[in-house]
C-alpha cells in the first residue's frame, strides 16, 4: 500500500480525542498508574504556583515591615515547597514511566497477531515499509506521548487555569488582561490542528514508503548487483528522501509559526502586564508585594503555556499515528474460523473441487475468472499433478486448498467436508504446502523443518526422528555438514543457502508435518536433474500413502502422479494419466514439449 493509498481523503474524520480514545483498550491497565502521574505532577505544579505567594506574603510583610524573625520561616517554607516540587516530578516520571512499555507491548503484540490472522490478499496490497513503520515508529510514538505528552498536556492545561485564578485573585484587572491576551494562542492552536495533521500524516507515510525502498533493495541487493542499478536505486531512494525532506521542512514550519505565537504573545504581554502592574502600584491600588507575587506567577505559568506547541503537535502526531494503526486493525479478516467447526475425526485425504471459481477482489468485471469452475476428485492416496501453461492459474487452485485464498464460488471439500466449515488450525493441520519459491525464516534448520510440527518445539527423540526422516526424503542431507548442523542459523529468508537448498527444506517441511494432503507448487524447480531424481524416488515412498496436489513444470514431475489434470484458461480441459493425455490431447503434448527436461521427446513417449 502506497502514500497515495492511505492518504485519500475521507468525507468526515473522528476528532482528536475520538480518535486516540480507541486506545483505552490496550492502555487500561495502565490508567491507575498515568492517572498517579498525573497527580504528583498536578501536585508539584500546584507547588510550584504556591512559591510566588509566600513570596507576595513576605515581600508585603516582613520585609516591608523588617521583622527579621519572620524572614527565616519563610525562606525555609519557600525551601521545602521547592523540594516538595522536584519529589513531585521525580514521583511522577517513577509512575508512568512503565506502564507505557507495557501499553505499546501490548498494542505492537495485537498488530502482530493481526497481520498473521489477515488474508494473504491483504499482504499482497500493503507494503511491508508501511507495516513496518506503523508497529515500530508509530507505537514508539504512541508510548511517549501516554507516558510524556498526555500527563503534561493535562497537567499543564489545569496548571494554566489554576494559575490564572491565582492571577486575577492578586489583582483582577491584570488577570483578566492576561486572560484576553492568551486567546489568540487558543484560536491558532485550532487552526494549527487542522494543518498540521495533514502534513503529519504524509510525513508519517512518506516515511514508510522510504523504509519499503530500504528492505526491498537490502532484498534485492544481489540483483541490483549483478544488473549495476546500484545508483538507479539510489537516485530513486535519493528522490523519496527528498520528498520526506520537503514534508519534514513542512512540519517544521508549522511548529516554528505556533511557538512564534507561543513565545510572542506571553512576551507581548508581560511587557503590557509589567507596565500596567507599574502604573497600578504607583497608584496605591497594588502593593510591591502583589507586584512580585503576580508576576512571579506569571513566570511560573511561562512553561506551561511555551509546552502547548510541542505537546499540541505531539498529541496531533500521535492522533495519526493511532489512525495508521488501526488502518491496518480494522481490515477486514475475510477467512475465519466458522462459528460451529466442524472435525473430521479419522481423515482419509480425499479432496474434492466442485465447479470452484476465484477471481480477484478488484478485477473487472469484464475479466474472466482467473479459477473458472474447477471440477475435481482426488482420491486417498493419489497423486494428482496439475499442469498448464503459465498465468492458466495453477498455483492459484493450489492456494484455495488451504484457504490462503477463499473460493468465490463453489466449494473444496476434505473429505466431504467443506474447508471452509474447518478450523484453519484443522484444516492446515491436516494439508501442508510447499512453495515454488522457498521461503526460510531466521531461525535454525530444525525449526524451519519441524515448523508444521507444534508438539515438538520442545525437542525429543520423536522430534529427531521426524526431522531426520524429512531431511532424508528432500535429499537435504546437506544441512549435517553445515557448522552447527541442524542447530545452523540459515540466516534471514535462508539466503546464505543456494535455491536448490533451501527449495529442499521447504520441501522437508511440509513433509515433517505428516499430512493426509500434500500440496507441492513446483517444489522442485530448483533442483538439477540428478538431485530431483532422487527427490522424487524418496518422495513416492510419502505419497504411496498420501494424497497429493502437484502443480508440474518438468515431465519428470508429472511422473510422479497417477492422474494428470490439464489446467487451460482457469478449467479442467483433460484428465488422464501421462500417456492417455499425451495420445489424445493436443493442448497436453503442447505443454510437456514447452517444458525444460531431459526426458525422452513427446514423439517418442507417443510412440513408445
Amino acid at each position: 500500500m502506497s502514500v497515495s493509498d492511505s492518504t485519500t481523503a475521507e468525507p468526515r474524520r473522528p476528532g482528536t480525542i475520538a480518535t486516540i480514545w480507541r486506545l483505552y483498550p490496550y492502555a487500561k491497565p495502565a490508567v491507575p498508574r498515568i492517572l498517579l502521574g498525573m497527580l504528583a505532577a498536578l501536585i508539584g505544579g500546584i507547588v510550584a504556583l504556591l512559591i510566588p505567594q509566600v513570596l507576595r506574603a513576605l515581600v508585603d510583610g516582613p520585609l516591608k515591615t523588617g521583622n527579621g524573625d519572620e524572614v527565616v520561616p519563610a525562606v525555609l517554607l519557600i525551601l521545602g515547597l521547592g523540594v516538595l516540587e522536584a519529589g513531585m516530578i521525580a514521583l511522577r516520571r517513577w509512575f508512568v514511566l512503565q506502564p507505557g512499555t507495557h501499553v505499546e507491548s501490548r498494542l505492537r503484540n495485537a498488530f502482530y497477531r493481526r497481520l498473521q490472522a489477515l488474508p494473504v490478499a491483504f499482504h499482497d496490497r500493503w507494503q511491508s515499509g508501511q507495516l513496518l513503520s506503523r508497529v515500530v515508529s508509530d507505537l514508539n510514538l504512541i508510548r511517549r506521548w501516554l507516558s510524556f505528552g498526555l500527563v503534561l498536556f493535562v497537567v499543564n492545561v489545569v496548571t494554566i487555569g489554576v494559575g490564572f485564578a491565582f492571577l486575577i485573585n492578586i489583582n483582577w484587572i491584570l488577570g483578566v488582561g492576561f486572560f484576553i491576551c492568551s486567546i489568540p494562542i487558543w484560536i491558532y492552536g485550532y487552526v494549527f490542528e487542522k494543518k498540521y495533521s495533514i502534513v503529519t500524516r504524509r510525513s508519517q507515510d512518506q516515511a514508510g514508503d522510504l523504509a519499503t525502498a530500504v528492505e526491498e533493495s537490502v532484498h534485492g541487493i544481489r540483483v541490483l548487483k549483478a544488473f549495476g542499478r546500484g545508483k538507479h536505486m539510489l537516485n530513486s531512494f535519493s528522490s523519496q528522501a527528498e520528498d520526506l525532506r520537503g514534508t519534514e521542512i513542512e512540519k517544521a514550519r508549522a511548529i516554528a509559526s505556533i511557538w512564534l505565537w507561543l513565545l510572542l504573545v506571553p512576551d507581548v504581554t508581560f511587557a503590557l502586564g509589567l507596565l500596567a502592574g507599574v502604573l497600578l502600584t504607583a497608584n496605591g491600588q497594588m502593593s510591591v508585594g502583589d507586584l512580585i507575587g503576580f508576576f512571579a506567577t506569571a513566570t511560573v505559568l511561562r512553561w506551561p503555556i511555551e509546552s502547548v506547541g510541542f505537546l499540541l503537535s505531539m498529541t496531533f502526531d500521535t492522533r495519526t499515528a493511532v489512525d495508521r494503526y488501526f488502518e491496518v486493525m480494522d481490515e477486514t479478516n475475510t477467512i475465519t474460523d466458522p462459528e460451529s467447526p466442524r472435525t473430521i475425526a479419522e481423515p482419509q485425504g480425499r479432496l474434492t473441487f466442485t465447479d470452484v471459481h476465484y477471481r480477484y477482489p478488484d478485477a473487472p468485471e469484464r475479466f474472466p475468472d482467473l479459477i473458472d469452475g474447477v471440477t475435481l476428485t482426488l482420491e486417498p492416496g493419489e497423486t494428482m499433478a496439475i499442469v498448464g501453461l503459465t498465468g492458466s492459474g495453477k498455483s492459484t487452485l493450489t492456494s484455495l486448498t488451504t484457504r490462503l485464498y477463499d473460493v468465490t464460488g463453489g466449494s473444496i471439500a476434505l473429505d466431504g467436508v467443506d474447508v471452509r466449515d474447518l478450523s484453519l488450525e484443522e484444516l492446515r493441520r491436516h494439508m501442508a504446502m510447499a512453495f515454488e519459491d522457498a521461503t526460510l525464516f531466521s531461525t535454525s534448520v530444525r525449526d524451519n523443518v519441524l515448523l508444521g510440527r507444534p508438539e515438538f518445539d520442545d525437542g525429543g527423540p520423536e522430534a529427531d526422528a521426524a526431522l531426520a526422516e524429512a531431511l532424508e526424503i528432500a535429499q537435504a542431507t546437506f544441512v549435517h555438514d553445515l557448522p552447527n548442523g541442524v542447530d545452523t542459523l540459515v540466516g534471514e529468508e535462508g539466503l546464505s543457502l543456494s535455491g536448490g537448498q533451501r527449495q529442499r527444506l521447504a520441501l522437508a517441511r511440509a513433509v515433517a508435518a505428516d499430512p493426509r494432503v500434500l500440496v507441492l507448487d513446483d517444489p522442485l524447480s530448483a533442483l538439477d536433474v540428478d538431485t530431483e531424481a532422487l527427490v522424487e524416488a524418496a518422495l513416492r515412498r510419502v505419497l504411496a500413502a498420501t494424497t497429493a496436489l502437484i502443480v508440474a513444470h518438468r515431465p519428470s514431475t508429472v511422473m510422479l502422479a497417477d492422474r494428470v489434470a490439464l489446467l487451460e484458461n482457469g478449467r479442467i480441459t483433460a484428465v488422464g494419466t501421462h500417456s492417455e493425455l499425451l495420445a489424445s490431447s493436443e493442448h497436453y503434448r503442447f505443454v510437456i514439449s514447452s517444458l525444460e527436461d531431459d526426458q525422452p521427446s513427446v514423439s517418442e513417449e507417443v510412440n513408445a
